[in-house]
């Protein structure tokens, strides 16, 4: 049986048939029969299976089905966490699709990604043990030996695969969220494993990890591997072209002021994306339309009770510029931008504090003669010093520098191509804070502060395996935001609490469920999930 293709005039569609050759006896000549299975993605050219063809599939899978491989022995293993995971790779796609990309060892991939999620920062040399006592996805003995082995076979070509299946099943007119954070590394033999600014000032060589997530579904639709050594503003470039398969009418992102730089925003301009960024406030555009409403601006009229905040909207012009790759001619055009800007007397507040506590630890550090390195300038910047004979050390803050540091003091901006309204820019940008718990997650909850792998290939393929792990953690702890759960249990508590939900298997007898209690069958309601039985 063939495989044709045939594109529509009418609708550009492209069809795609089952073509069976036959000889028809009546005209002495060979025919074809054609059934229509579905259609091209302009896209990915990847077939897009009919509703019909899809019933007609799962039927024949029935009646091949040689039905249950009865046990030959008796067993007991934990089932209640793992079931609730089966049931949410069900829901969002995730076991559908990892088969599609990884068909000789999805259930591998997913038994892993199970105990990462399951088992709160528990490191993988421990799975053999839990995989033994517990009903997973794999049906192999999965060492270690052999978890090394998966996550070498975990390809690139396999992982591009199912970040555009899932992107299709999430993005559809929510914001993506976008961040870096930096993993350490014991590794010496990973290529991108560099010296770079590290919040948690570790003195390891690192990774950055480049994250994007999805406002409302709160789900993670992609990440990226980077050199330790980069910059978040020289990030964004790459993201694009690794997102082309996006159609810029589907991507809309929320950026942090660390990703501001005119070269970005003119990228974003030039693919068409729609995005809210935070920029800084010392900002030349910026000062130059805030220094007039300042006064106005912390005025009753633009501040709003429900977010405590005042507020004010300006749509001004970006001097777009584009240079087109062939000719090499720079196109200059205006381009419209929203620019809103904030004062939060609390926020000024907690700023002046900050800053004289700051103040006063350079004043101590000038006193006792031991300037740490980093703040030789600052103190030059705020301070003089003079020493003669007679007076001694002679301390003189420099408050025309002190002022102009404070007048910025609990003022903030947003700026966007797409929402008009300051407020609404708000609530989207504060959404952002999920990206700050989904590196949490990661870090802690599946064991990423440091990475403890011997080769790129595996780390690539163990990154993989978290980054799907990750994927369980986050709509589970969507779902117990969206019920208000967290007063009740945290989510390894919920997790717990299912995990002891028994599976018991007896030779040449069907499996068998132990007790559910009335608390977790609440549970799985919650999840809108059917208890197992």
């Amino acid at each position: 049986m063939a495989i044709v293709h045939l594109k529509n005039k009418k609708n550009g569609v492209t069809y795609v048939y089952e073509s069976e050759g036959y000889w028809d006896k009546e005209k002495q000549q060979s025919r074809s029969r054609r059934k229509c299975i579905g259609k091209l993605d302009p896209e990915t050219g990847e077939l897009i299976p009919s509703k019909k063809y899809l019933a007609e599939q799962e039927l024949e899978k029935l009646k091949a089905s040689p039905g249950p491989v009865p046990t030959t022995e008796s067993k007991k293993l934990f089932w209640g966490a793992t079931y609730l995971l089966d049931s949410i790779g069900e829901q969002l796609g995730i076991t559908k699709d990892l088969k599609l990309c990884f068909p000789e060892n999805y259930e591998d991939i997913l038994s892993v990604a199970y105990f990462l999620a399951l088992e709160e920062a528990n490191t993988i040399s421990r799975f053999p043990k839990w995989g033994r006592t517990h009903f997973h996805p794999s049906n192999n003995e999965l060492t270690s030996q052999r978890i090394s082995e998966l996550f070498y076979d975990i390809d690139e070509n396999g992982k591009q695969k199912f970040f555009k299946l899932q992107f299709k099943r999430r993005i559809e007119n929510e914001y993506l969220a976008y961040d870096t954070t930096s993993i350490s590394s014991y590794s010496k033999l990973l290529k991108q494993a560099k010296r770079g600014k590290n919040k948690e000032h570790d003195p390891l060589p690192q990774i950055n990890l480049a994250l994007v997530y999805g406002q409302d579904s709160r789900i993670p639709v992609y990440y990226r591997k980077l050199p330790g050594n980069i910059n978040d503003v020289t990030t964004i470039k790459k993201l694009l072209l690794d997102m082309g398969f996006l159609s810029p009418k589907q991507v809309k992102f929320i950026l942090d002021r660390g990703f501001y730089s005119e070269a970005n925003i003119n990228d974003l301009y030039t693919n068409h994306y729609k995005f809210l960024i935070s920029t800084k406030v010392s900002l030349s555009f910026v000062q130059e339309h805030l220094n007039p409403v300042r006064d106005e601006l912390k005025t009753r009229s633009c501040y709003s009770p429900k977010h405590r905040i005042h507020y004010f909207s300006k749509t001004i012009s970006w001097e777009h510029t584009y240079t087109k790759k062939r000719s090499g001619e720079v196109v200059k055009s205006s381009k419209r931008l929203y620019l809103h800007l904030y004062y939060d007397e609390e926020r000024a507040v907690d700023d002046r504090i900050g800053f004289y506590k700051r103040l006063d630890q350079l004043e101590e550090e000038i006193k006792s003669g031991k300037i740490e390195p980093n703040n030789i300038k600052v103190c030059e910047k705020y301070f003089t010093v003079k020493r003669t004979p007679k007076r001694g050390l002679k301390i003189t803050p420099n408050q025309e520098a002190i002022d102009n540091a404070m007048k910025n003091f609990g003022y903030f901006t947003l700026s966007s191509n797409i929402i008009k309204d300051a407020l609404e820019g708000l609530e989207i940008y504060r959404s952002k804070d999920i990206i700050e718990k989904a590196f949490g997650n990661l870090k802690e909850r599946l064991s990423m502060r440091r990475m403890r792998v011997h080769s790129e290939e595996c780390s690539e393929g163990k990154l993989f395996v978290q980054y799907i792990a990750l994927i369980y953690v986050a709509y589970i702890d969507k779902i117990m935001n969206d019920h208000n759960i967290y007063g009740k249990f945290t989510l390894q508590e919920l997790l717990d609490e299912l995990d002891v939900i028994e599976r018991f298997e007896q030779p040449s007898k069907r499996h068998h469920v132990g007790e559910i209690t009335k608390k977790q069958r609440d549970l799985y309601e919650i999840f809108g999930i059917e208890p197992p039985s």
